[in-house]
């Protein structure tokens, strides 16, 4: 007869596959197997996130907005909060406000706010007390820590946090928006550079009771940039290290791919671009390396579009560029394909591709077929002169049963909708409001080879912010990005988030047992 044993085993393979998303069973070894029915779904029990240190100047204002949309989770309520990591160093150089300064007052008033902010250790920025109805928090200054963060129960399915931080001027001006991250070990920043024009910063964030050791490995258009000082970065526990990029090797050049990987332990990792004509933005990782990539939502009004890829593998890549707008796809005058020799950086400059209709940028084997594994990024400029600002969108992968972007204001949103093949219908909620208001549910047709762009609903009676779930009912894969824009200074300031997937759910198998057997 089959033993109690074997039952936990499955249970337990069951319960660590919701928990963790990867879980093995194995059969017992008296003979008798467990029957794997058809796979199931299962929301996840337990979710980790990573929020970078905004870390730029005395004049940042930083908002936190921590969301899990409403429906998947069960049995206890659970909890969703984001503390600060126990050390979150910047380097001397790194942003105006770690600059020294001449005046004592100043550099007081800094210490003793430092030491504020480190005695807080351990206590949440932000906490989300219920699915539905996002969470709001904000921080000031040059100091403000790197975040980690958990989630359990009926919060954890889908969460999702933003950091949104406004600069008005100075070096690092600019409106930087970035996804909290999941912890991994292996991360690809194509767009990345070390000119001197450039101030290109990643930052390392260990969630775990352990040291990590990372390494960063930088590629130019001419192959591997020489660099000792990128191994071996030694990132402790519950800490974040940023590293300027262009300290990690002696040649400056302007269009790099960065490769971040874990020897030890798990990171969550982002790059903060600085350009001194342009402004700063975040840059998240792109995509896993794969044939065919898509980069949603370039602004209407995008005066510059400029394409970074790398192909990591062994084989070169031949590419077909399409832009992907509101009537269908059209190749680029004069930039119909790209060439990506293997291990080298390769781009392309597409100009103001757009011209007044918002689009996505699709990346396709020449030849079809699977193709070579690439990663790749965006770097767009909107305005022009001393009107600059610049945004980041990586290649990101399909929205899939469901992704959500937390951070969204009364105005100033795009949501960018993307079909690359089949056309497609999307379900999009904008959720209650941090301070009041309800949720309101509109649906979308997204015609194949197209990008729709839109104003998204906003919650009736909104008060403070909201966030947004999109949701694939039908029809092909949706990628999609979302565009925050506030003006500043005569700026229009801007960010772009892409919506991948949300890893709310983890395919689980289900067992099937004769348990009449363990009868008397």
């Amino acid at each position: 007869m089959k033993s109690t044993s074997s039952l936990s085993l499955i249970a337990g393979t069951v319960a660590l596959a919701a928990v963790t998303g990867f879980a093995v069973l194995t059969a017992p070894g008296d003979g008798e197997t467990a029957k794997a029915a058809t796979a199931a779904r299962l929301p996840v029990e337990r979710s980790t996130l990573l929020c970078p240190a905004p870390g730029l100047s005395e004049l940042s204002e930083t908002t936190y907005t921590s969301f899990t949309p409403a429906g998947d989770g069960a049995g206890e309520a659970g909890t969703a909060e984001l503390t600060p990591t126990a050390t979150s160093e910047l380097t001397d150089d790194e942003g105006e406000g770690d600059k020294k300064d001449d005046k004592s007052d100043k550099k007081d008033e800094k210490g003793k706010k430092k030491d504020d902010k480190e005695a807080g250790a351990g206590k949440p920025v932000v906490s989300l007390k219920e699915p539905g109805k996002p969470a709001v928090a904000e921080e000031s200054g040059a100091d403000t820590p790197a975040l980690v963060g958990t989630a359990t129960g009926r919060l954890a399915p889908g969460w999702s946090a933003q950091q949104t931080t406004m600069v008005e001027a100075g070096e690092g001006r600019g409106l930087l928006g970035v996804s909290c991250t999941v912890p991994d070990t292996d991360f690809w920043f194509p767009a990345v550079s070390t000119a001197k024009s450039r101030q290109d910063y990643v930052h390392l964030t260990n969630p775990d009771d352990t040291a990590a050791v990372a390494d960063i490995e930088l590629y130019g258009p001419e192959g591997s940039l020489k660099s000792e000082v990128g191994e071996g970065i030694t990132v402790p526990a519950r800490s974040s290290v940023p590293v300027l990029i262009s300290t990690l090797t002696s040649e400056a050049v302007d269009d790099v791919t960065a490769h971040v990987t874990t020897r030890t332990g798990r990171l969550g990792a982002a790059v903060r671009a600085a350009d001194d004509k342009t402004g700063s933005d975040w840059l998240a990782a792109s995509t896993t390396p794969t044939g065919t990539l898509v980069m949603p939502g370039i602004p209407e009004d995008a005066t510059s579009v400029h394409l970074v890829a790398f192909a990591p593998g062994d084989d070169d890549a031949d590419l077909k560029v399409k832009l992907l707008g509101k009537t269908g796809a059209i190749t680029p005058a004069g930039n119909d394909g790209l060439h990506v020799k293997s291990q080298m950086t390769a781009s392309l400059d597409l100009k103001d591709l757009t011209k007044g209709e918002p689009g996505s940028l699709l990346l396709a084997p020449e030849k079809g077929g699977k193709g070579t594994p690439v990663v790749a990024a965006l770097r767009v400029v909107r305005g022009s002169g001393d009107k600059q600002e610049v945004g980041y969108i990586p290649a990101t992968a399909p929205v899939g049963a469901r992704a959500t972007v937390a951070d969204n204001r009364s105005e100033g949103s795009v949501l960018s909708l993307t079909a690359p093949g089949a056309d497609a219908t999307v379900k999009v909620t904008a959720s209650a409001g941090s301070g009041g208001g309800e949720k309101v549910i509109k649906k979308y047709t997204v015609k194949g080879s197209t990008t729709l762009g839109v104003v998204p609903p906003v919650p009736s009676g909104l008060k403070g912010g909201y966030a947004l779930t999109v949701e694939t009912e039908s029809g092909g894969p949706v990628h999609a990005a979302r565009t925050l824009t506030i003006m500043q200074g005569g700026i229009k300031m801007f960010t772009v988030q892409t919506l991948p997937d949300d890893g709310g759910t983890v395919e689980v198998p289900e067992a099937v047992q004769d348990l009449s057997v363990l009868r008397d």
